[in-house]
């Protein structure tokens, strides 16, 4: 088994709270924090989607004490990175730590209101540098903009440099918000529900927006870990199946050729892992997708979720997010349920989580997939 990385302390920010505490206590309490909304400043039609408190997150980032101006995606970001560093002994100003900024869409809504911010603040890069620089950072940062998989592979992109001996720690960031762009190129081929959507369930007709931000620090290095080096990532890998601009390969085998390289990097085989968190984004094409590459990776046993239907799909943010519920759950040896779920609805059987549950769980799996045919996967480890 190669070297682990550990996961030192992370934070979830979205809807259901400004803490990974206050997330995880939701999920395991199955409520969700997506709302149907007759009217909304960026959606010409009534829409379901899941919004983070801006109030909230104001009075967080006024505690940063920073006269700087921010963006509301940047302030998320702060508020984020802020919390998972407080709770570890990393000097994020040292050069043995990296940055990571994983994003679909950014500062996309200062494309569509007017504002005094310089023109680039429009880019992906330049968002990544502001946060890092925030923190006095030095090391130019990552940014991984790789539609729906850009978290998994922003974890996999910092754990591979770190165990190059490139550097020591890690801040792997991710978020993206709700504005106009991002659910009219979704309602443009149809692919929003009407209702909070229902992944794998035989009723699903498309995803629920959401928006989120997180933060998960990895190290090569005990010494700096909240959890007393209890959790630790393994190996991950990606792929593309190139099969569409936007819809995955129907026989599932971009996926599947993720997930058996990232089991192989990890030293793991299929009967290592006892949870396996989906993508599940509950439209028709991809819930059934990952159904085959599940059982042709012979999976279909393992107790599978997909915690779309709390956050619903949160973008760059979602695989920073779901992983670290995912770490969360195997720690507390809990399952959290896929919300939305009642009858199956994919061609192959899957072991679907449908309540909480105590449950002695040692090993996770973490999927995703997005447009252009992109897959990823990763492996985390209770140690």
């Amino acid at each position: 088994m190669p070297k682990p990385i550990y996961l030192c302390a992370d934070n979830i920010l979205s809807s259901l709270g400004l803490s990974t505490q206050e997330n995880m206590d939701a999920l395991y309490n199955q409520y969700s924090g997506i709302k149907c909304y007759n009217q909304l400043p960026f959606s010409q039609v009534p829409m379901c989607t899941s919004l983070i408190n801006r109030q909230k997150i104001q009075e967080h980032f006024a505690a940063l004490k920073t006269k700087e101006k921010y963006t509301h995606l940047e302030k998320m970001l702060l508020v984020s990175v802020q919390d998972a560093l407080s709770q570890t002994s990393i000097s994020a100003n040292k050069a043995d730590t990296l940055f990571v900024f994983s994003t679909t869409k950014g500062n996309i809504n200062l494309l569509e209101e007017s504002h005094d911010f310089e023109k680039e603040r429009i880019f992906l890069w330049r968002t990544a540098e502001i946060i890092s620089q925030h923190f006095n950072n030095t090391n130019t940062p990552i940014t991984i903009s790789n539609a729906c998989i850009s978290g998994v592979t922003a974890i996999n992109t910092a754990a591979s440099l770190l165990r190059a001996g490139q550097y020591k720690h890690a801040v792997i960031m991710g978020a993206d918000i709700m504005s106009e762009f991002t659910p009219s190129g979704f309602q443009s081929f149809k692919a929003i529900s009407s209702k909070p959507c229902k992944p794998f369930d035989q009723e699903r007709d498309g995803i629920t927006l959401g928006e989120a931000a997180g933060t998960i620090i990895l190290s090569t290095e005990t010494h700096t870990l909240a959890n007393k080096g209890t959790m630790a990532y393994l190996g991950g890998a990606s792929s593309n199946d190139a099969n569409h601009i936007s819809g995955p390969s129907r026989t599932g085998d971009g996926l599947y050729l993720a997930i058996k390289q990232a089991l192989t990097q990890s030293g793991k085989t299929t009967n290592d892992i006892h949870l396996l968190s989906a993508h599940g984004t509950a439209t028709v094409y991809n819930d059934e997708m990952e159904s085959k590459a599940f059982d042709w990776a012979g999976l279909n046993q393992v107790p599978v979720n997909s915690l779309k239907g709390y956050w619903g799909h949160t973008l760059g943010a979602a695989g920073i997010i779901e992983s670290i519920a995912t770490c969360h759950s195997l720690l507390d040896n809990k399952t959290i349920a896929t919300l939305g779920y009642s009858k199956h609805g994919v061609p192959k059987p899957l072991n679907i989580i449908t309540k909480t549950a105590e449950q002695t769980m040692q090993c996770a799996l973490k999927t995703a997939s997005g447009f252009g045919g992109s897959n990823a996967a990763a492996v985390f480890q209770k140690l």
